[in-house]
């Protein structure tokens, strides 16, 4: 299949590119794939594609591979196709990416494999960009790169104002992880800090630009949603985010690590202050882990 592609031009695209077999192998792989999902040539090159590597899965965390898969309709039907997945990135986060599938086809009219193209869909760019001047007012955590405590009361006070005044309501959702003790316990403060910055950068992945996501404390993270939210459409974003983490792991030298979350989730009223949704989302959060962790509280 050399013969349908030039290396020397495809390592050059931007987005990342994978040209695979009728077996399901990948051959080829540009820079750009390398930098998307942070696996190198070496590692791909003669895998078997997705389930394997990437293991790719839609926003309601199930798996393409059970069915769904664009590539096996691509090779089965000839139809080019296009798809928003979330791949896991080498580093253990899920990612989003916008994927396009086409089939490859000989001179015989045969398909012989196809190329699949692949965009990150998240907001790191900006969110580089926004870190940069955050970074000088000191309200970035070290170790996540999320906003810290000192921004988000900053936000909250904002938000009110605008709910105080007759804005939508927002949503704020407190995620805390689970068994996190447990995990630095037995793995090590340094494994719990990967945890972390595993957690947060998925939860980064799955929110939109306009939202806030905040390292509150420890283990706790707060998203602060922005737009008119209504409680069921606050649930459905926060099990599809509490599902992104269940998704996600952790490489050490035990083994792979899987992490949940428990979440609680409330909209602000418009007699609220920035203590009393915190102590109310935060009550939430624990009836999420009174209820056997890893699920959402919603009130």
């Amino acid at each position: 299949m050399e013969e349908l592609f030039n290396p020397s031009i495809l390592d050059n695209l931007f987005d990342g590119l994978y040209i695979i077999d009728r077996e399901k192998r990948i051959i080829y792989c540009n820079k750009s794939a390398e930098g998307i999902t942070g696996y190198s040539k070496a590692e791909v090159l003669g895998t078997q594609y997705c389930c394997n590597v990437l293991m790719h899965i839609d926003a309601e965390g199930d798996s393409l591979c059970n069915g769904a898969c664009p590539l096996d309709k691509t090779l089965r039907d000839g139809e080019a196709r296009e798809v928003s997945v979330f791949l896991l990135h080498k580093d253990g986060y899920r990612t989003p990416v916008s994927v396009r599938v086409t089939p490859l086809i000989d001179e015989r009219s045969i398909i012989v494999g196809v190329a699949e193209i692949f965009s990150n869909n998240s907001a790191r760019e900006q969110f580089s960009m926004e870190i940069q001047e955050l970074s000088n007012l000191a309200m970035v955590d070290t170790l996540t790169g999320l906003r810290n405590r000192r921004f988000a009361e900053k936000i909250f006070i904002n938000k009110l104002y605008e709910v105080h005044n007759g804005g939508c309501p927002f949503g704020v959702l407190f995620f805390d992880i689970d068994h996190f003790k447990k995990v630095n316990d037995e793995y090590g403060h340094d494994v719990g800090d990967k945890v972390l910055q595993s957690i947060s950068n998925t939860l980064l992945r799955g929110l939109r630009t306009s939202d806030v996501l905040i390292r509150w404390g420890g283990e706790e993270i707060i998203a602060i949603l922005s737009g008119n939210f209504t409680e069921e459409k606050l649930k459905r974003v926060a099990n599809k985010l509490r599902i992104l983490v269940e998704k996600a792991c952790i490489h050490t030298d035990d083994g792979i690590l899987f992490i949940t979350a428990s979440v609680g989730g409330t909209l602000a009223l418009p007699n609220d202050s920035p203590d009393s949704i915190v102590k109310r989302v935060d009550k939430l959060m624990y009836q999420s882990k009174a209820n056997g962790r890893n699920c959402v509280t919603i009130g």
